[in-house]
């Protein structure tokens, strides 16, 4: 049986790219008393990871040069040594970026099975969904016939919630990247209106035609100046969920600002970052609550897929081209 691993080779600046990652050939570890032997089905890449590659200190700690890759994944028990895990099961968690791994089974979650697709786990029902759902339902607080504007609207998180907004009966407006995207937000996922910010010739004029009545809740998965377009379309008492800032994740330097706070201030804004780990208490009502929604058809799972072990840094490198529509994940 072959192993492989990729390994983090140097810290990016800017962009990353290739260079940032080396696969390598391993052997496969024998396991303990105690211990479980995985093999990687699934692995999540998402945007996230991109500022674990820099030395900062932040909510996660950084990638270590010269180590294994991580992220979230589903892996299958192929051997145990621990009576609390079967083979043939799955698990879904934190892994490495290694085909085969010795796990203690900590911090892994059991996966029941034939309840829903295994990739799921690492999407709707995974930390995405749970991000989607407690930043939208604690933060935006949304109310019926209210206007909710998501940023980066045909990504994992982003579909989340405008699907989320659908449910509790907002109207929903999603910004995206390309006119496929759009198209498909409005015709598939019944957002009542989307916006191609790459196409926009005024995005402050086109939010507000697309939101007559102003927006009372953003969802911001992106920063920056599609940020800026949003905020001055607000309403007073807006509910700002800031959840991501991928249009800077490469940035070489900061950029100016804060260029919205007089806005904040004459608006009365509430806005809020949060981090999903803040949740974690209520983890299983959430799932619970989503899966609800998926078997009832109200969310639906969409996914970029890649396959092999060895594409994953494509994949990843593919979220900042905007290759993605929902969840971007790898099938090994």
């Amino acid at each position: 049986m072959k192993n492989k691993s990729i390994i983090f080779t140097k810290r990016p600046v800017g962009v990353p790219s290739q260079e940032n990652f080396l696969l390598q050939d391993e052997i496969v570890p024998a396991i303990s008393d105690g211990e479980i032997l995985l093999e990687l089905v699934y692995v999540s890449v998402d945007p996230y990871l991109r500022g674990r590659m820099n030395d900062v200190k932040s909510y996660i700690p950084a990638f270590e040069v010269g180590k294994t890759m991580m992220s979230g994944a589903v892996a299958k028990i192929i051997e145990s040594k621990n009576d609390n895990f079967s083979v043939g099961s799955h698990l879904y968690g934190m892994l490495d970026w290694k085909v085969i791994q010795v796990s203690d089974g900590t911090g892994l979650f059991p996966i029941p099975e034939g309840i829903a697709p295994l990739s799921s786990y690492l999407g709707v029902l995974g930390v995405t969904g749970l991000t989607a759902y407690f930043g939208l339902l604690e933060i935006g607080e949304p109310k019926e016939n209210e206007t909710l504007v998501v940023s980066g609207a045909a990504g994992a998180v982003g579909l989340t919630v405008s699907q989320i907004g659908k449910i509790k009966g907002c109207r929903v407006v999603g910004i995206a990247g390309s006119d496929e995207k759009v198209e498909n937000l409005k015709k598939k996922f019944g957002l009542d209106d989307a916006i191609n910010y790459k196409m926009s010739k005024n995005l402050i004029k086109e939010i507000k035609e697309s939101c007559p009545n102003g927006v009372d809740i953003y969802f911001d998965n992106v920063g920056g100046v599609v940020s800026d377009a949003v905020i001055y379309n607000t309403n007073n008492f807006c509910r700002v969920a800031v959840c991501g800032a991928i249009s800077q994740y490469n940035d070489t330097t900061l950029s100016d600002g804060p260029r919205i706070n007089p806005l904040v201030i004459s608006k009365r804004l509430k806005m809020q970052g949060f981090i999903v780990f803040d949740y974690a208490n209520k983890y299983l009502e959430a799932q619970i609550q989503l899966g609800k929604w998926m078997k009832e058809g109200k969310i639906s799972l969409e996914e970029t897929v890649f396959e092999g072990f060895e594409n994953i840094p494509n994949a990843f490198l593919g979220l900042f081209d905007g290759k993605n529509m929902g969840k971007m994940i790898v099938k090994i």
